[in-house]
């Protein structure tokens, strides 16, 4: 698979590694975004790059000790008793800087729970170290814990803390080679996880891919939902549950608790932890307090997870049973609907990214509530300039527009009558659609998949 993308990763990374003071870099994130692919395009052939495996400690210290004996001639042949000799060894052997690559940190923390803090002591001491020390994993949870928990030994010590995160929709056009209309629908599918490309290329039609690697109960991502929670919280079970209500329509707090049968405030830790991880987004109206619980609705962050349970994880006896085929079947019949909820994100999302009419706008939100006529009243696209001069309104069609200019009038009036739109400000309304039927005779943007694919990148 080609690289895309990571390119402020890759100074970071690059900057780092040439220090002439020893660095503690910490790489983290979701499991096959790419950390350990981007980590191993940064390293030199003179660097150490070594894959913890579940093991027992003094295994792992044996096989870390062959990794870097490759180089060393000997360092293997030593017997290390724990890890801070080994690293002692490391520092006496080495004539030049050099960068040591511990993948699968987690791992080694699970065998041995005092490594950070060995690791804390080479990082206090710069003047005696000689080599920079990149950690990397994928359980988020225990990443984070090891270097943001301010009584963590390593708190306070890292030089770099990048967070990777999924690739911007805009790539998979580059990736997959098709029309931004079909890439729309693939990124609704599959999120912006690379590894997920990756496996949708081994397909020839996008029918054949859901069906064998995300429907098939012998499909490589049929239970990946199940394996991130395992890798990445305590209360596996209880988020699969949370998600399993969200994705099917459950987004007030009220009926997430009421359906898990639990107290409302038993359920804020896991909830705020699943957002934290990227799994959950709460949303509120546009001009409306981040902080509003009663306003805020939860839904479903990731693409492919959305995928996953509004589709598999309601049909998994059905699958089981190996009824792949009739639920595709069901898929197709509801798959518009589903993708158009998506192109909305997407529209939202590409409206900070680039200066629209030399105009830089804030993030975008949806806007829903009762409105100053005391109806009830919906906004795709809602989104303020800087200066809040300007006020950006949108209706996201994931169908072609036949009446423009009917639209844009509708527009303009319901955003005259949000709560709190002061009369000053001036209103710019946008259409995002598949295509216009007919051009509009009033000025307006008009972005079409092409052009809001093209912002996210």
């Amino acid at each position: 698979m080609n690289f895309y993308d990571r390119a402020q990763e890759i100074k970071r990374l690059k900057k780092s590694f040439s220090s002439a003071q020893p660095k503690l870099v910490v790489v983290y994130g979701r499991r096959r975004c790419g950390k350990s692919t981007l980590l191993k395009r940064v390293l030199s052939e003179h660097d150490f790059y070594y894959v913890a495996p579940q093991a027992d400690e003094a295994i792992q210290r044996v096989q870390l000790a062959q990794v870097i004996g490759e180089q060393i001639p000997g360092f293997d042949r030593v017997v290390y008793p724990d890890w801070e000799s080994l690293f002692t060894n490391l520092n006496n052997n080495l004539t030049r800087s050099t960068t040591l690559c511990l993948d699968e940190f987690p791992y080694l923390v699970k065998s041995s729970g005092s490594l950070p803090s060995v690791i804390q002591k080479l990082m206090d001491r710069p003047e005696r170290q000689k080599f920079h020390l990149a950690l990397c994993g994928s359980s988020q949870q225990m990443m984070r814990g090891i270097v943001l928990d301010s009584s963590a030994p390593l708190y306070g010590r890292a030089n770099e803390i990048l967070k990777i995160i999924p690739l911007e929709a805009g790539w998979l056009m580059d990736h997959l080679a098709g029309s931004p209309e079909q890439a729309v629908i693939e990124y609704a599918t599959w999120g912006g996880v690379p590894r997920y490309w990756e496996l949708r290329k081994e397909y020839v039609s996008y029918e054949e891919a859901v069906k064998d690697a995300v429907l098939s109960r012998l499909g490589v991502l049929h239970e990946e939902p199940a394996r991130l929670f395992l890798d990445d919280m305590r209360e596996s079970i209880q988020a699969y549950s949370v998600m399993a209500i969200v994705g099917n329509g459950g987004n007030k707090l009220s009926e997430i608790a009421g359906r898990l049968q639990k107290p409302a405030t038993h359920l804020s830790r896991l909830l705020d932890k699943m957002i934290q991880l990227g799994y959950l987004a709460r949303e509120t109206p546009f001009g409306a307090s981040l902080k509003n619980n009663k306003k805020s609705l939860y839904k479903v962050a990731d693409p492919f997870m959305n995928f996953y349970f509004s589709f598999v994880a309601p049909n998994l006896s059905r699958l089981e049973l190996g009824l792949v085929d009739q639920v595709f079947e069901s898929v197709s019949q509801k798959l518009n609907h589903f993708v158009a909820k998506e192109w909305e994100n997407l529209c939202r999302r590409c409206i900070p990214m680039l200066p629209i009419e030399g105009i830089s706008f804030d993030q975008a939100f949806r806007w829903w509530g009762v409105n100053a006529r005391g109806d009830s009243m919906e906004l795709d696209v809602a989104a303020n300039d800087l200066d809040k001069k300007f006020l950006l309104v949108g209706e996201c069609k994931w169908t072609s527009v036949r009446n423009p200019d009917h639209l844009l009038q509708q527009l303009v009036e319901k955003a005259r009558l949000i709560p709190g739109v002061r009369a000053q400000q001036e209103i710019i309304p946008m259409i995002f659609t598949r295509a216009l039927e007919e051009p509009p005779h009033a000025k307006v943007q008009v972005f079409t998949p092409a052009d809001v694919l093209g912002r996210l990148r």
